[in-house]
């Protein structure tokens, strides 16, 4: 199987209803629903690659683990949109093309969904415990320390890091763990990625449209969060993003497959910009 078809059959059993660890069968038969409809169909689902492609350049002996790591990491991304989605932040109508968690089910079943699926990643964990304890070990500290803060006044890069660079130095980390690889020594490599995910959606956000994305453009300006096309400008902004796939690309640590993690790091990177903005990031 290939990474996708990995991480939708690991999800899919996390989520199924006769699967025993997640008791979903035994809950709510709408907070399933809900769990369900936020977890597919996905996204991208770029953090739980990121996180197979790493294990992958590091020799990976343990698929499974690997799985359920890749799988407890999109989890929490999915746990994060449903939160970022509420009417209390974002209060976005529109997540991958649909109408967002708390228009379809409700604000109150969204903010279960996002909580449940927290509680399902480490639940997935709990699957690689059984595999494999040591590892699993690893991981669960890793998970268990990303946090996202809101403050009021943040430097651009620390917004970006805690936003969006802490769940990708997660994936990075994970994939390493998976293995039992050093994972402290991936974690650069998952902020500079993060941060040049977060400086490419402040580039969407500004010039693309909802039908592209699927989810309402505009946001930035109209919350008042900080943003690299408002700090720098649309061609700076462009400009940051290269160079921090250029830093991504030169702090990979050296395993047995950095030349393919680089290959695939290069090719998801040129697919961050709008279509009509890709020769710029060339």
């Amino acid at each position: 199987m290939d990474a996708r078809a990995r991480i939708e059959t690991e999800l899919g059993e996390i989520l199924s209803m006769n699967a025993p660890l997640a008791e979903v069968a035994a809950g709510p038969p709408a907070l399933a629903a809900a769990m369900r409809y936020a977890v597919f169909p996905g996204g991208a689902r770029i953090r739980p690659r990121l996180c197979m492609a790493v294990a992958e350049a590091c020799g990976e002996d343990q698929p499974s683990t690997t799985d359920c790591a890749a799988a407890a990491i999109e989890l929490l991304h999915c746990a994060s949109l449903v939160h970022d989605d509420l009417p209390c932040f974002d209060d976005a109508d529109l997540r991958r093309g649909k109408p967002s968690v708390h228009k379809a089910f409700g604000e109150r079943l969204a903010i279960l969904t996002g909580d449940g699926l927290i509680v399902l990643a480490f639940e997935a964990l709990a699957r690689a415990d059984v595999l494999h304890p040591h590892r699993a070990l690893q991981l669960s500290r890793i998970v268990a320390g990303q946090a996202w803060e809101c403050e009021h006044e943040i430097d651009l890069s620390q917004y970006q890091r805690a936003k969006t660079g802490a769940l990708f130095a997660a994936a990075t980390m994970a994939g390493a763990a998976s293995t039992g690889a050093e994972a402290a020594q991936w974690s650069l490599l998952g902020y500079r990625l993060g941060e040049a995910f977060q400086v490419a959606d402040d580039v969407r956000d500004v010039v693309a449209d909802a039908s592209e994305l699927g989810k309402p453009v505009g946001q930035d300006r109209t919350l008042g969060r900080p943003s690299a096309v408002e700090r720098y400008g649309l061609s700076g902004a462009i400009k940051l993003l290269n160079g921090l796939v250029s830093e991504a690309l030169a702090v990979i640590p050296q395993c047995p497959g950095i030349v393919a993690i680089r290959a695939l790091i290069s090719a998801e990177a040129s697919r961050l910009l709008p279509g009509k903005l890709a020769r710029h990031a060339a």
